[in-house]
Order: C-alpha cells, then sequence, then structure tokens
C-alpha cells in the first residue's frame, strides 16, 4: 500500500506542480512539498477515521474544546482556503487525502463482505424527538444483528440514528430507549451538547462484539457533525466521490426514510445504476413510510410508472412500514448472491 501511497503522490505532483519548477530535471517543486507539510491533515493517511481521530483535542464535558478539535481545525482550514481550493497546492493536499481515504475503504471491504452493506438514506434534519429516528434505530440495530454493516453519509438525523443503532446491536430494548431518551436533551446537531450527549452515551453502552457501521460524510457540509457512532468513517474533502461512493459501496441494497432534496438526488442515482446494474446486478430499493412515499413525497409511484413504461429496468422496489418485510427482502438478496 506504501508503494501504492507514494506512486501517486509523485504522479499528482508531477501534474499538477511540474509547470512551478525551474530546473528541467525537477519532477515537483520544493513549495507543493512544503506547504503539504503545512495542511492540519494527514495526506498520507493509511486507514479510515474513528470518532477518536475526527474529535481528538475535545472533551465532552467542556463544550469549547470543540473549537480546538481536530475535525474543527481541518474545517476552519478547508472553509479558509475555499471550498473550491485556492491554489493548486491546497486542491493537490486534498486530493492526496481523499485518494488515502479511498485505499483505506478499499482495504475495509477486504475485511467486510460489501454484499452485506446495507445504506440508509434519510434526512440530516430529522429530529433524535422524531418517531422516524428511533424507528431508524431499531431497524438498523436489527439488521447489525442479523449481520448486515450499515452504512450512511455520517452526519445527523436519520443518518445518525443508522450508526447508533448499529451501535447498540446485541444490547435490550430497554437499552435503546434509554440511550434515545439521553439524546433528546438537544434534538438537532445545532444545539448546544449534541456531540456531547452522543459522547455520553457511547460511554454508557460501549459497543458489544464486533459490530460495524460506516460512515461517509464530506467536509463540503463540515458545518454538520459526522456521526461518532460510526465505527469506521471515511470522510472526504470531494463531495462528488463521497455522494457516488455511498450509493456504489452499498451493494446489498439501500433503505430510503423520508427525506428531501438530498435523498431525492440519491434515489434517482441508485437508480441509474441499477438499471444499468453498473456492477452486475440490481440491488434492493426500499422505501421505509407508505404515506411519506405515496402522498408527501410521491416518488414510489412515479418509479412504479417508469418501470411499467420501459423507461427503468431491473429495479427491485419495495415499499412498507413493515421492518420484517425490509429484512425479508435484503435477506432475499444476499441469500441470492453467486456462491463464491
Amino acid at each position: 500500500m506504501k508503494k501504492m501511497l507514494l506512486g501517486a503522490l509523485t504522479l499528482l505532483l508531477a501534474a499538477t506542480s511540474c509547470n512551478k519548477t525551474t530546473n528541467p530535471n525537477q519532477l515537483f517543486s520544493e513549495e507543493a512539498m512544503e506547504y503539504i507539510k503545512t495542511v492540519p491533515y494527514d495526506v498520507n493517511r493509511t486507514a479510515l477515521y474513528s470518532a477518536e481521530d475526527l474529535y481528538a483535542g475535545y472533551d465532552p464535558a467542556k463544550p469549547e474544546t470543540f473549537d480546538s478539535c481536530y475535525d474543527t481545525k481541518v474545517y476552519q482550514h478547508y472553509i479558509e482556503t475555499g471550498k473550491q481550493a485556492k491554489d493548486v497546492e491546497e486542491s493537490l493536499a486534498r486530493t492526496l487525502h481523499d485518494h488515502c481515504i479511498h485505499v483505506a475503504l478499499d482495504e475495509f471491504f477486504k475485511e467486510h463482505n460489501s454484499r452485506l452493506c446495507i445504506g440508509i438514506m434519510g434526512g440530516h434534519a430529522l429530529l433524535r424527538t422524531d418517531p422516524m429516528y428511533k424507528k431508524v434505530v431499531l431497524l438498523s440495530k436489527r439488521l447489525t444483528e442479523e449481520g448486515f454493516i450499515m452504512l450512511s453519509g455520517g452526519g445527523p438525523g436519520a443518518m445518525e440514528a443508522t450508526h447508533l443503532g448499529a451501535w447498540l446491536a446485541g444490547r435490550t430494548e430497554a437499552d435503546v430507549d434509554d440511550a434515545v431518551e439521553m439524546l433528546t436533551k438537544a434534538p438537532s446537531f445545532k444545539d448546544e451538547g449534541w456531540l456531547a450527549s452522543s459522547f455520553e452515551v457511547m460511554k454508557k453502552y460501549p459497543r458489544q462484539g464486533d459490530y460495524v457501521s460506516l460512515g461517509i460524510p464530506t467536509y463540503l457540509y463540515g458545518h454538520e457533525p459526522s456521526a461518532p457512532f460510526a465505527t469506521h468513517i471515511a470522510k472526504f474533502f470531494e463531495n462528488s466521490i463521497r455522494e457516488d461512493l455511498i450509493l456504489t459501496v452499498a451493494f446489498g441494497g439501500i433503505i430510503y426514510t423520508p427525506g428531501s432534496a438530498g435523498t431525492m438526488q440519491e434515489i434517482f442515482q441508485d437508480a441509474v445504476q441499477n438499471h444499468y446494474e453498473s456492477f452486475g446486478f440490481a440491488s434492493p430499493m426500499i422505501f421505509l413510510g407508505t404515506d411519506f412515499w405515496t402522498k408527501e413525497m410521491p416518488v414510489y409511484p412515479f418509479l412504479e410508472q417508469l418501470v411499467e413504461m420501459g423507461k427503468y429496468k431491473n429495479l427491485q422496489l419495495t415499499l412498507t412500514d413493515d421492518f420484517d418485510v425490509v429484512a425479508d427482502e435484503l435477506n432475499k438478496f444476499k441469500n441470492s448472491a453467486p456462491k463464491e
């Protein structure tokens, strides 16, 4: 892996910096190399992030320490240097970082079966006090206990609920009730104590066994804290890479909970991958919330109509409010996979 990273570094530096050198025998500029040493993030990571990595320096008992933790410093640097990097050296550093995260993600799936990876998509604004929040927690907990690896965009709302459910796998429903109740004192990620309450739950209810979950957040939405309940966090600078990966690596299927514009984008992007069977097969698309997906946001009947018209093919569509139906559809797809 080190050779791969070194090769990527050499190629990227050559591509972006060679025109700045005055020595024709010099592959890349010293300025670029010196700049990379100054950024507050590691351009040569060999592993995905954990909550301890992202929030290094943060003390839940001292809210002011959030301003100086690793993730905050990186986000501040990202804003100061431009969401679209203002100079080539910064662009290069971010590209190297994201490349390393991508390699680490590949390593993750060497240890974990990608066909067991299930995405849950939904609104970032979902409050911890909303009944749907606990519903997602319980569904994610159940699927994790059945052997699936839960995936989300790694932020708050339905995404956080996904990872909380995976974190509480193996525990009782009473533990879930208590954990969710502990979180309701800060219902929104905008509320003071949102992050601290997460760490309080993690301390009171340590992870059981070897259950894991994967969050894929981005610094583009860095004002939304990354959910610390995810055991593995692939945080990217480039949101387009991140958006595609969320849908791509959920090989086992995707569950759509109520959301807004971002969720709509994910639905149709996923539909394209399934229509073309971009990775050799089409995965289940499960819509959780019958009233929402047929009345408030009537995407499901629209997709059904497009399938009937032949505009979309290979879509495995399910609309339900029943956890048993969700689990049955996912297990049926898992069991249909070719034996290796």
